[in-house]
């Protein structure tokens, strides 16, 4: 997969990308850093906007992201300059960094778009003996209490514009062929607290809400938004979103 020819289903949308998606729990990263020393230069591929950078930069030495998509890098918070994190526009399967140069490779809600067997041959290369590969995702949101039914037809109606990929996400990797042996890896939960509008932008950062509006000229966030505030209720009081998060470990020897 060249550069040229990847699955890019979020620069249309990097804006709303980068303002909306939800931060990962300090859990997460933790659990990471339990099986990969802190002082470990790490390669997080698929990076996006950003949203797991911050969080492997606090726990480790140097995070080299890399983005196919030159759109949505320059969306990423960690613009040149930023102290232990680099950027690069590079696609998975293909990075610059030397053999055996990193401890971990970290890949964020991404694994599902790559050529895995490239992919996972490019981290038996880039990895040193001993390093990790974390891989992590989270599936559809659990609907707040008294929202189910809004939420449940919103869902409906983009379901036939999710690419074919979604449902690796929501079989959490199950059945990869992963290269390396797995280690234990806990349970987790990615949350949110935000008020209705906050909610509304992340439904419209989903990729199959803008298929389905370049597809139908109808956006299906404004088209449900009226029952979805009125389930919500006062419109600046925060909600808990919580989002069931999965996360595999896989060591090089």
């Amino acid at each position: 997969m060249s550069g040229a020819d990847f699955k890019d289903h979020f620069s249309g949308i990097a804006d709303a990308y980068a303002q909306a998606r939800p931060e990962y729990p300090d859990e997460l990263f933790e659990a990471i850093a339990s099986v990969v020393p802190r002082d470990a230069r790490v390669w997080e591929p698929g990076c996006g906007s950003g949203q797991a950078t911050r969080g492997l930069a606090a726990h480790f030495a140097h995070v080299h992201a890399t983005e196919p998509s030159a759109k949505q890098l320059a969306q990423h918070w960690a613009q040149p300059g930023t102290e232990h994190v680099s950027l690069a526009v590079e696609p998975a399967e293909r990075t610059a960094l030397p053999d055996g140069s990193v401890g971990l490779v970290a890949v964020a809600q991404a694994v599902h778009w790559f050529d895995r067997p490239r992919f996972f041959a490019e981290c038996e290369r880039v990895l040193a003996p001993g390093g990790v590969l974390a891989a992590w995702g989270y599936a559809d949101f659990i609907a707040p209490e008294g929202m189910v039914e809004p939420i449940e037809a919103f869902r409906s109606r983009i379901e036939p514009y999710w690419p074919p990929e979604r449902a690796q996400i929501d079989a959490h990797y199950a059945g990869y062929d992963w290269p390396f042996p797995a280690l234990p890896a806990p349970a987790l939960w990615l949350e949110a607290q935000w008020p209705l509008a906050h909610f509304l932008r992340y439904l419209s950062s989903m990729s199959a809400v803008a298929r389905c509006t370049a597809d139908t000229g109808a956006d299906p966030v404004a088209r449900y938004a009226p029952a979805l505030a009125a389930a919500w209720g006062d419109p600046d009081e925060t909600r808990t979103i919580r989002w069931p998060l999965f996360l595999h470990l896989r060591r090089k020897p």
